[in-house]
């Protein structure tokens, strides 16, 4: 039988050496970071409650890849940067992606292909999605060693553009394009929930059931825990206002300009130009006013932050029910933290791919959105735990990924251990020594 070679790859000659290249090199990687990762998933069991939580309609004779093989093929896949299934034709035999699925690397066995990947993901029905959604707040809850006194739930929701007929796209005029407006729920740097929702709805749909299931489950977790809600004016909505005053649930919600408001602030905001005047300087002063729109059952606290720049003057509105706060600690030192949420949804779309959802049908794509949002949650969980204190505590998940995760490896069988030769070069050794034995509380004896 005749063996079809590849041709190599000439370059430019060094001096008198040839420089040759080809993709003969055996059983090698450019992930072996990946490894750290798996620590983090054996640790916290993630991707065994999304694989019982899916359920597997297949004939069990039948079956080649196990379930959970297949859900960490692809939450692994997206960790490391590789974002569409195509991408699984050669990774599907990547030794150290074997690893992660827990599957030994053997080339005559490979992982799950871009078919069967793309028939676990168009399978899904309702009944997963609800089951992974809880999945990811049980991950919440146990992230805790011990319970919070406090939680703030910022929710806020985003643009996930869409290019083809998908099921559920709709035309925004706001962000002037054709998109999904999925709604996110983080608590600091944790996510808990990833809805992905059509476009032509208000912005706050769903967040007061999403809020009351939220608070249900917490609540049942840790029955003295206070919980704020925190979000922009698009959420200031009075149906939800009045749930959260009902069930002691605090809140600090943006609320839009009208002429109304801006003639309660007119005389901080006067004071503020006169100072700007004499000072020549940013001037910043924080009041408080009691207000009700015609909506509202009734009024209720708003923090008044008058501003003057050298561009001109710059008015905002807080309405909130806490009472245990000055208005500066409210809105300086509570709502503007809500712009940390904007980069933990940067994370989930730019780092790991939240916005992939090319599926056609809309369950497919809300099915990739709780697949990317678990990769997050076991990135986040090695950011929280194993890299704290060190250059990579406060580092975005893509320079995780390429300064830990991409590192290159040859991997030699046997048949009772796996080993991977790192690269010699790599710069983060010694990290490596730190990170992994705060991933695995008892380090294996060195070989």
């Amino acid at each position: 039988m005749t063996e079809c070679n590849d041709p190599p790859l000439l370059f430019s000659s060094l001096g008198r050496q040839k420089i040759v290249a080809d993709f003969n090199g055996g059983m090698l990687t450019s992930d072996a970071g990946g490894l750290l990762l798996r620590e983090v998933e054996r640790r916290i069991g993630l991707i065994d409650r999304l694989a019982d939580a899916v359920l597997d309609p297949r004939d069990p004779a039948k079956i080649e890849h196990a379930q959970r093989t297949l859900l960490a093929q692809r939450i692994f896949g997206i960790a490391l940067g590789y974002e569409d299934l195509n991408d699984h034709h050669q990774l599907r035999t990547d030794p150290v992606l074997g690893v992660l699925a827990e599957q030994s690397p053997d080339p005559d066995n490979p992982l799950g292909s871009p078919p069967t990947l793309c028939r676990l993901e168009n399978r899904a029905t309702r009944g997963d999605l609800v089951r992974m959604a809880g999945v990811l707040v049980e991950q919440f809850i146990a992230s805790y060693d011990t319970p919070p006194h406090e939680l703030i739930l910022d929710f806020d929701a985003t643009d996930d553009p869409v290019h083809g007929a998908q099921e559920g796209r709709f035309f925004h005029g706001y962000y002037d394009h054709y998109c999904f407006l999925p709604l996110y729920v983080f608590c600091g740097s944790r996510l808990l929930v990833s809805y992905l929702r059509p476009s032509n709805i208000d912005v706050a749909l769903h967040s007061r059931p999403i809020l009351k299931l939220l608070v249900m489950r917490l609540r049942q977790a840790w029955p003295d825990v206070r919980i704020i809600v925190r979000a922009d004016s698009g959420f200031c909505r009075w149906r939800l206002m009045r749930w959260c005053d009902r069930h002691g649930i605090g809140y600090v919600l943006g609320l839009a300009r009208n002429p109304v408001l801006e003639r309660l602030a007119e005389p901080f905001m006067r004071a503020a130009e006169q100072a700007f005047e004499q000072m020549h300087t940013k001037q910043r002063r924080f009041h408080e006013v009691r207000y009700a729109a015609q909506t509202w059952d009734h009024e209720r606290r708003v923090i008044v932050k008058a501003e003057h720049l050298e561009p001109g003057p710059n008015v905002r509105f807080v309405v909130t029910n806490l009472t245990d706060r000055t208005p500066v600690e409210i809105y300086d030192g509570l709502y503007t933290a809500r712009g940390d949420m904007e980069n933990r949804i940067k994370e989930q779309q730019l780092g790991l791919f939240a916005d992939r959802t090319s599926c056609h049908a809309f369950r497919a794509n809300q099915f990739r959105l709780l697949l990317s949002s678990a990769a997050y949650v076991l990135m986040e969980h090695l950011r929280r735990t194993g890299l704290c204190q060190t250059e990579l505590a406060e580092a975005q998940v893509g320079t995780i990924r390429l300064k830990l995760f991409k590192v290159a490896a040859r991997v030699v069988l046997s048949v009772r251990r796996i080993v991977l030769h790192l690269s010699s070069s790599h710069p983060l050794q010694n990290l490596w020594r730190r990170v992994l034995p705060r991933l695995i509380p008892i380090a294996p004896a060195p070989t």
